[in-house]
């Protein structure tokens, strides 16, 4: 393909939903230009580095006379060995990407037309990240935590229901810590949203720290029906010594306290949880403990990530796990969830549900249960249908 072929800049974007967010912006503020592949890169594990380099030559493969630049975390974490890639054109740094003088182009797109053909819009509240967990490289590639104002995000929010959009997911690096560096918590930005947009229909969040959801905000989840009953949290794993090595600061017992307490208030509430298989010493007992924590907090929505070690980390120095136990053990996490999940969709077979419709006819209930949608049903519509049946992993 030569540049004249290339007719609208494409963004290409890995790993987190911030990452998602992100590349929605570069998108718009981009969108004059002609010839030129961006890609918003993930450094989180092993295997997101291996992924954002198979994605830059995949990319020059596909645009063999664009202009092709890297940004995200990847391009800061690794950035001379991106650099000395001999596909890459240039380097765009993480905390710059969002600033139109960074790539010499005017920031004239307004955020309304972002939405243009969504029905889910990713808003960004919050960046960078003041925690130190001994197997994360995210800090050193996004700085410290910083948020957006309440102001700032309550109007984009506003613009994306203005231009469409049914439903918005609040993400960031570390999302419940909004708002800390300028005296206000989480739950009062939601309450703002919900307030001040009262023609949102549907308000979404991210993965959250269990620890840091303050009391305004746990009386939304527990309570405010436009807040989804879909909470994903940072768990990481299940046993508490591990858990210290990993410098998280919740306990096992914190997990399921903070479960067992919204549950109660809204049963319908789904957990979904981040979690670290193989992490350095991790012993058979552990293992166990990481695997019964899935059933006892009735996880359906797991990202399982087998530990990898990245440089310059403390996990890195740590005793490690042989990596063949590592896999087998996040297989077996996986198939874990996978059970949970089963019996949960199950659950929902004849029970009303209320989903939103997407471009390839599913949709996502308020649960983030995946719905087939009737045939012919509009899409960014909100429809309740009753699933009956249970095929290939999704109710319909």
């Amino acid at each position: 393909m030569s540049v004249e072929a290339v007719s609208r800049v494409e963004v290409i974007s890995l790993g987190c939903r911030m990452n998602l967010a992100e590349s929605e912006r570069m998108q718009a503020m981009l969108a004059g230009e002609t010839g030129l592949v961006v890609i918003n890169s993930c450094a989180v594990t092993a295997e997101a580095l291996r992924q954002t380099r198979q994605a830059i030559r995949r990319a020059r493969r596909n645009n063999p006379d664009a202009r092709l630049m890297v940004t995200g975390c990847a391009a800061e974490i690794e950035r001379e060995a991106i650099a000395a890639m001999p596909e890459v054109d240039g380097l765009i740094a993480n905390a710059e990407k969002l600033d139109a003088r960074a790539w010499n182009v005017p920031d004239l797109a307004p955020v309304a037309a972002r939405s243009v053909g969504h029905t889910r819009a990713f808003v960004a509240v919050q960046n960078g990240c003041d925690h130190a967990c001994t197997f994360c490289v995210i800090p050193q590639g996004r700085g410290p935590s910083r948020s957006r104002s309440l102001a700032d995000v309550v109007a984009e929010v506003r613009a994306h229901v203005a231009g469409g959009v049914g439903e918005v997911v609040l993400t960031g690096v570390d999302l419940t810590s909004w708002g800390q560096d300028f005296g206000l918590r989480l739950g009062a930005l939601v309450a703002a949203i919900l307030r001040e947009v009262p023609e949102l229909a549907r308000l979404r969040l991210s993965s959250v720290d269990g620890v840091e959801i303050d009391q305004e905000l746990f009386d939304l989840l527990a309570g405010e029906a436009r807040l989804m009953p879909h909470l994903h949290l940072s768990l990481q794993h299940g046993d508490d010594l591990i858990l210290k090595r990993m410098k998280r600061r919740h306990s096992r017992a914190d997990a399921l306290d903070l479960v067992a307490r919204l549950k109660a208030l809204r049963p319908d509430m789904a957990i979904g949880a981040d979690i670290i298989a193989g992490f350095p010493t991790e012993d058979e007992a552990a293992h166990q403990a990481n695997l019964s924590i899935i059933a006892e907090l009735a996880i359906v929505h797991g990202h399982i990530f087998p530990y990898s070690p990245r440089p310059g980390t403390p996990a890195a120095r740590m005793p490690q796990v042989e990596r063949e136990v590592v896999l087998a053990r996040a297989a077996a996490l996986r198939e874990a969830v996978a059970l949970q999940r089963q019996a949960w969709q199950e659950s929902l077979l004849g029970r009303p549900q209320t989903i939103l419709v997407e471009r390839d006819g599913t949709g996502h209930a308020e649960n983030f249960a995946s719905i087939r949608a009737p045939a012919g049903a509009p899409r960014g519509a909100i429809i309740t249908i009753t699933p009956t049946y249970l095929l290939e992993g999704m109710l319909a």
